[in-house]
């Protein structure tokens, strides 16, 4: 019996009969042989941390573009935070932490430079819009491994496609927006949880709210401590979804009401701070002056980006290249075609 197999067996053995088994996956875009040692969805796993998108994480923003400080999230770091969170509870709940981990690690590959301002940006200048789950999806299918993808999982890219649904559906398990598995649906619970409460401990450190400015029934149930607060919404849904003992996770009604109580509130006063907002807004002049330019350029858009030949449509093409920039670079482009330099 291969390594693989034992693995797959000890997972029939120990996981829950609503996890997803990494020998029952609906399989790949293109099939290949598996793994002698890995798992189907560990192998995901794998490629995800080894490819270039991820590492692009590390310089692109989460909330506060550029900052001086050496101690705010990055999109990578959420990423870590997120996968976290999510293996902590479906370890709790015996479902399958490497399908787990591997949509946690690539939920946000398809994020653009300057967080949800060049999401916002894109969005406006796309003529087919821009979605950021939708284009991670995109860089795992086609564009990553320099244009091969990453022939990932169908489990795995669903829960990719579906972590995220906007500002307007926080909490969703069960309806046809969810994920198809319980490993999806708790990515999707822990990205929530991991951006409401490091957004607010990164605004506590950058001095633009206080604790005393958050409601006070948030923290009286949450708890006044970034670890506690975590730790609450992380048990209660453990402990409520065990006790419901069905295929979607649950809350209780009173963290629940907190959590997106205090969703709310950091919309309100962090994402909408007039802070935050000017530096929103020059982001998405940046971004969208960048797309305009090389639409009306695509010689000097080839040129840049260093292609031989375009395999899409120009605008599907800069579309791309903006969403796969870091945030220095994306500066650094813009100020290369649009400031002037001295003349020596």
């Amino acid at each position: 019996m291969l390594i693989r197999e034992k693995l797959e067996k000890q997972e029939h053995e120990t996981l829950s009969r609503f996890a997803a088994f990494s020998d029952q996956s609906k399989g790949r875009i293109r099939p290949e042989e598996p793994c002698e040692i890995r798992p189907a969805f560990q192998r995901d796993r794998d490629r995800i941390i080894h490819s270039k998108p991820f590492r692009r994480l590390k310089h692109k923003t989460q909330v506060f573009l550029a900052p001086a400080g050496d101690h705010y999230r990055t999109r990578l770091t959420h990423t870590i935070e997120v996968n976290q969170i999510a293996r902590t509870i479906a370890r709790a709940l015996s479902l399958n932490e490497s399908l787990t981990e591997a949509i946690a690690l690539g939920h946000d590959l398809g994020h653009t430079p300057f967080g949800h301002a060049g999401e916002y940006a894109l969005n406006q200048c796309c003529p087919n819009g821009f979605k950021h789950w939708e284009q991670s999806l995109r860089v795992v299918d086609i564009l990553a491994n320099d244009g091969k993808g990453l022939n990932l999982t169908y489990e795995v890219r669903d829960g990719i496609l579906k972590h995220s649904k906007g500002k307007e559906h926080p909490f969703v398990f069960r309806n046809e927006d969810a994920p198809e598995t319980m490993e999806g649906k708790i990515v999707r619970a822990a990205d929530i949880i991991a951006y409401v409460n490091h957004d607010l401990e990164d605004a506590l450190q950058a001095g633009l709210v206080s604790l005393a400015d958050v409601p006070k029934n948030c923290l009286s149930i949450l708890g006044e401590r970034h670890s506690q607060r975590i730790d609450k919404m992380v048990s209660d849904i453990i402990y409520q979804t065990l006790e419901e003992n069905q295929p979607w996770l649950s809350m209780s009604p009173d963290v629940l009401n907190a959590t997106e109580l205090l969703r709310e509130w950091l919309f309100a006063n962090v994402y909408e701070n007039p802070i935050i907002r000017a530096e929103f807004d020059k982001a998405v002049k940046v971004v969208c002056e960048l797309y305009e330019y090389l639409v009306r350029r695509p010689e000097k858009f080839i040129q840049i980006s260093g292609k031989s030949e375009l395999r899409f449509p120009v605008e599907q093409e800069i579309t791309d290249f903006i969403a796969g920039m870091t945030d220095r670079y994306a500066l650094s482009l813009y100020n290369e075609l649009f400031l002037l330099k001295p003349w020596y």
